[in-house]
């Protein structure tokens, strides 16, 4: 902007700061100095990368309830203090253990766990609620914005899961394919700038390939990430209506 014309400001009423001999200019000096309080900074700052943080994924916390064959399903961000015990002894189940890799102390899963809930938002870990209930643990992510977009032709807004299914007697009777079919409807709902969910399943988990294709998604080809060989599987939007 142009600078202001300060002779605009020369003529004033009697009684003003400048009849009684007073610069005109002490008002807006004292203006241009005026400096917000550092907590009043910061707490915008977090604001902004809180609403950065939720944009990135459309805000998987809102999703909500949705109806599947299995029962009434909802991801549920985790909580540290609240799901830490839960899901570490997830992980140290011997058939989870064999392709997460984060049996151990509680503190692996924590780690494993901040990481993501300190970050820009691009992963949020969720448990998976049925009917009221915590049975499956989750991740939802930007695949396009992961290290994995490097293995395979990415695309922007691609949304990426990963999952397992905590109690043996829900696995292998269907559970897990409806979950992931719902949960890929959710995504293609409230996320209308993806076209397409993404998984990598390791290659060596049948049961888990079994689920993604009985769930809609196509096996795409094998790709070799840095601790998997893995079984690149999408669900694109544009059949969706097919399935």
């Amino acid at each position: 902007m142009p600078p202001t014309d300060a002779s605009a400001d020369t003529a004033t009423a009697p009684g003003s700061d400048a009849s009684a001999g007073r610069s005109p200019a002490t008002d807006g000096e004292d203006t241009l100095h005026l400096r917000l309080p550092e907590e009043f900074l910061a707490l915008c700052a977090k604001a902004d990368a809180d609403a950065t943080r939720d944009e990135l994924l459309d805000r998987v916390g809102d999703w909500g309830r949705t109806r599947t064959s299995v029962g009434a399903f909802e991801l549920v961000p985790v909580g540290i203090e609240r799901d830490l015990q839960l899901i570490t002894r997830w992980m140290n189940d011997p058939a989870v253990a064999a392709f997460w890799e984060l049996a151990g102390p509680q503190t692996l899963t924590e780690a494993h766990l901040r990481t993501q809930i300190a970050g820009d938002g691009r992963s949020v870990p969720c448990l998976g609620v049925l009917d009221g209930s915590p049975m499956s643990y989750w991740e939802i992510y930007r695949a396009d914005l992961d290290p994995l977009a490097r293995h395979y032709p990415a695309r922007p807004h691609d949304t990426g899961i990963h999952l397992l299914v905590a109690d043996a007697v829900d696995r292998g009777r269907g559970v897990g394919s409806a979950l992931l079919r719902a949960v890929a409807d959710l995504v293609l709902d409230k996320r209308p700038a993806c076209a397409r969910v993404v998984a990598e399943p390791d290659l060596r988990n049948t049961p888990s390939v079994a689920a993604f294709l009985s769930a809609g998604f196509r096996f795409s080809a094998e790709v070799d990430l840095p601790a998997k060989r893995a079984a690149l599987m999408i669900r694109d939007r544009s059949v969706r209506d097919l399935l």
